[in-house]
């Protein structure tokens, strides 16, 4: 009996002590826990970027993710040129296109409306006056039209019906019963070299003193351009109709005249007619280049004297063609 009793405490007292044991290892884990150091962890923050200065006023500046886009504000319109110049219409052009008409100059359709027929009458004009060449009829144009007289002729006797052409000018003086009838502006031989099928030589309109002897209806292609409505004078140098004639020499050597004027121009100067080309170089047609019917250019070049009366008649040579595919 002692001895149980001994047993059973002994299993009391293990178990006791296991319970102390237990007891004193949690209340070791809470003090360790309560007195750990804590660590805190704390995010930077990011770094802030200051704001761009605002753009400078009228300049444009790209999209970009701190910029906006900035648009340019247009500037307003330049102001219109002054004077009357094509697309105008009214009683000032009107009176433009009567006092120009007047001069012998050839403003086209007289009603108002200033079209580019106004403009080479204008720029004729200017040429002939010696002011700048713009085509548009400004106040000091519309002022010098108004005490304007008849230029004088370049070859005085040079025959009832005659055609006079100023290189230095580039203008073109139409007589009829020896008077002045009409002004044409033109373009005459630029003085640039130029190459037609390897062969090569300088645009010029040689001075002297010819005769019409040739013509073609509509156009004509040769080594020294695309001639409308042509009038040969000298070899192949012919007076014709071109779309392009502008202010200043740019031909290969004839002399071109505004397409308008082509139309009615050959029924005024038949074959036989004088032509005097004045201020112009003294050289050989480029290339030498014969006439339609084979007829050589003047050479040597001749003087600008008057040429002697034909003391043979011979009937007029007209040629028809259709325009060339170009």
């Amino acid at each position: 009996m002692l001895a149980r009793r001994i047993a059973l405490l002994g299993a009391v007292v293990v178990v006791l002590a296991a319970a102390v044991y237990s007891a004193r290892q949690d209340t070791e884990v809470k003090t360790t826990a309560a007195t750990a150091p804590t660590t805190t962890t704390s995010t930077e923050p990011a770094p802030t970027t200051a704001p761009a200065p605002p753009p400078t006023p009228g300049t444009t500046t790209g999209t970009s993710p701190h910029h906006a886009a900035v648009t340019r504000t247009p500037g307003p319109p330049p102001p219109p040129p002054p004077g009357l110049g094509v697309g105008a219409r009214g009683p000032e052009v009107l009176a433009l296109e009567q006092r120009l008409s007047e001069l012998r100059y050839d403003p086209g359709a007289i009603d108002g409306y200033f079209d580019s027929s106004t403009a080479f009458a204008v720029v004729a004009f200017q040429k002939v006056t010696g002011m700048a060449r713009t085509s548009r009829a400004t106040d000091d144009v519309i002022a010098a039209l108004q005490t304007a007289t008849d230029p004088p002729s370049l070859v005085p006797g040079g025959g009832a019906g005659r055609v006079e052409i100023d290189v230095g000018r580039q203008v073109l003086f139409l007589f009829q019963n020896d008077a002045l009838w009409r002004i044409l502006p033109v373009s005459t031989g630029s003085g640039q070299r130029y190459c037609v099928d390897g062969s090569c030589d300088r645009a010029v309109t040689p001075a002297g003193s010819y005769h019409v002897f040739e013509r073609v209806r509509g156009w004509q292609k040769s080594r020294l351009g695309v001639l409308y409505n042509p009038l040969y004078f000298n070899g192949g140098i012919a007076i014709h109709g071109e779309p392009a004639v502008p202010s200043y020499p740019a031909s290969h050597g004839c002399v071109r005249i505004p397409m308008f004027e082509a139309e009615w121009f050959p029924s005024k100067v038949p074959n036989g007619t004088p032509v005097y080309v004045k201020n112009g170089p003294t050289a050989p047609v480029p290339f030498n280049q014969p006439a339609p019917d084979g007829t050589p250019p003047a050479s040597p070049p001749p003087t600008t004297a008057p040429p002697p009366p034909e003391t043979t008649t011979t009937s007029s040579t007209t040629t028809t063609t259709t325009a060339p595919v170009l």
